[in-house]
């Protein structure tokens, strides 16, 4: 059975609030989230949230953090901006570290205008294997996420899966592994069996949302059962994150994974 984590960022908005103010709304998506049977759960930047409300919240419900993103996300393809960078992970480590969470969640940025493409992905590579050198001997791992082009993201620089395992494959750290988002490749129109093949050791992390519409897995077009036998063929064994718009309450949202990732 693949073990769920909760995006409260997209998830339990009944709880009111806005996650990115420092007024507990994370730390109340989190119980929310225990509440529902949720064993772990993801966030987005850390900066200005309750952290001592945070840390309460996932002590008190015994809530794993899976993954926080790298706050501020720096862009990666100018080599100008890779101090920078290195800084927001230091920090963003300690962050993690603090909650006990195992990822650091990253992007490449935007492309470049004027600027090859070759020489971006070379920039992008720089930065993830500067980044691996920094977490080694740390107990947290850089995630960097394939993000789509043709609805959310466009002028992103890796919206294919292929180009973010290139730039995971060249930092060359067990410390840098791909973040695998599944409903960003499936608006890119790629299948896990495709992808993945061959470098499915290379994931450290899968998140879904189905498409179009980026709700609940059941509330679109993408096949899950033949998605997660896909992943679970690959040797994927990791936790499922859950990155959606819920179109119904968030606890009946659950249904349908929640009967996939079991029978995955």
């Amino acid at each position: 059975m693949y073990g769920l984590s909760a995006g409260v960022e997209m998830l339990f908005a009944e709880e009111g609030g806005r996650v990115g103010d420092a007024g507990g709304a994370t730390a109340r998506r989190v119980r929310a989230a225990a509440a529902a049977g949720l064993p772990a759960v993801e966030i987005w930047g850390w900066r200005g949230k309750d952290a001592d409300a945070l840390g309460r919240a996932l002590n008190d419900t015994g809530t794993l953090l899976q993954t926080v993103c790298v706050d501020p996300m720096v862009p990666l393809a100018d080599p100008a901006d890779h101090g920078a960078f290195l800084a927001a992970i230091r920090e963003s480590a300690d962050a993690a570290e603090r909650w006990g969470c195992p990822y650091l969640v990253v992007t490449a940025g935007r492309r470049l205008p004027g600027v090859p493409l070759p020489a971006q992905r070379a920039a992008v590579e720089e930065a993830l294997r500067a980044a691996g050198r920094l977490l080694s001997g740390r107990p947290v791992t850089l995630l960097l996420e394939n993000l789509n082009s043709r609805v959310d993201h466009p002028g992103t620089l890796l919206d294919a899966t292929a180009d973010c395992l290139d730039a995971v494959a060249g930092a060359d750290s067990p410390r840098v592994r791909l973040l695998f988002d599944l409903y960003h490749a499936a608006v890119m129109g790629e299948r896990p069996a495709d992808v993945l093949a061959g470098r499915a050791h290379l994931v450290g992390h899968v998140q879904v949302a189905d498409t179009p519409g980026r709700g609940e897995p059941g509330s679109g077009r993408v096949d899950w059962r033949a998605a997660l036998g896909d992943l679970r063929t690959l040797g994927y064994t990791g936790r499922i994150g859950l990155e959606y718009a819920p179109t119904v309450a968030t606890p009946a949202s659950l249904a349908v994974i929640r009967a996939l990732a079991a029978e995955a």
